[in-house]
């Protein structure tokens, strides 16, 4: 059994860690919420109380936070993995972070004799507590390969994607997806209800065809029965397409209808939805209707 570590014990990570500790792995873990620290020490994880302690005692560093500065301050500031880590260590990160950031970061690890690979994920908390997350990982193959048995653990599907960078490339490319989606998800039942149609049946008679989805399937579940409580919250889509927009206008390409998804997810937060689930976008299409689902 491997000595791990595992910093980020939110929504997400707090699962995730959970299967590492279950499979029998040493996990030494850290994070700011005591109830999450209590929860996984109850499994039978190790407190530690700093980031770098976590690498002192760890081979394998996985790391789960918010955003790119998270990401930074975790490896990079006072108390921070770096300050723990010793030549031949592994940093995994699984964040949700800037490409170019994640490069920066491997190059600085790398120069200290640390791998590192970019292993963001997809399948929200649902994925994250059944163990089916979407992985896609970054950095040499040979890392990958070494760290895969402990993805296995956490996710179903998991793929190489490329070098270090490439991993959160992939995840940007997911969430303008799942926004793009979302958003033609509610357009869909909204027009369906407006229109008189039962938005239920019709969620079912899509389901059955080319329109199918897993988007349809359970956030636009989540649409009819107004269950808004976060899987995946508006405030970390909204960060996600941030780093989409900002990518796009370094390369000088234009995404104009992930722009607009952006913009409803603005609107959305304005009116105080941030910290919703991402299907609650659907609120905001629900004002420019004076149209409630179902309503």
């Amino acid at each position: 059994m491997a000595e791990l570590g595992f910093i980020g014990l939110g929504i997400m990570g707090k699962p995730m860690a959970g299967h590492l500790v279950k499979a029998g792995h040493t996990v030494h873990v850290f994070d700011i919420v005591e109830e999450s620290i209590q929860h996984l020490c109850g499994l039978g994880a190790k407190r530690c109380v700093s980031s770098k302690e976590v690498a002192q005692k760890a081979k394998i560093v996985f790391i789960i936070v918010p955003d790119t500065p998270d990401v930074e301050t975790v490896l990079f500031g006072p108390e921070g993995v770096a300050e723990g880590l010793r030549p031949g260590q592994i940093v995994v990160d699984m964040s949700s972070i800037s490409p170019l950031a994640t490069k920066e970061f491997a190059k600085r690890l790398a120069a200290m004799g640390v791998e590192m690979l970019d292993a963001p994920v997809s399948g929200g908390q649902v994925g994250a507590e059944n163990a089916t997350l979407s992985i896609m990982v970054g950095g040499k193959e040979e890392v990958f390969n070494q760290i895969k048995p402990y993805f296995e653990l956490m996710g179903k599907n998991i793929v190489h994607v490329g070098s270090n960078g490439d991993g959160q490339t992939c995840k940007v490319a997911n969430q303008i997806v799942v926004a793009l989606t979302i958003e033609a998800v509610a357009e869909a039942l909204l027009f369906a209800s407006k229109a008189g149609a039962d938005p239920t049946k019709v969620r079912a008679a899509l389901l059955g065809g080319f329109a199918h989805s897993r988007i349809l399937e359970l956030h636009g579940e989540r649409m009819i029965k107004r269950t808004f409580q976060p899987g995946f919250r508006v405030r970390l889509h909204q960060k996600d397409l941030n780093i989409a927009l900002q990518s796009a206008r370094s390369m000088g390409l234009s995404l104009p209808n992930t722009a607009t998804a952006q913009e409803l997810f603005n609107a959305l937060a304005a009116q105080g939805g941030s910290e919703l689930d991402h299907s609650s976008l659907v609120l905001v299409l629900e004002k420019l209707a004076n149209h409630t689902i179902g309503g």
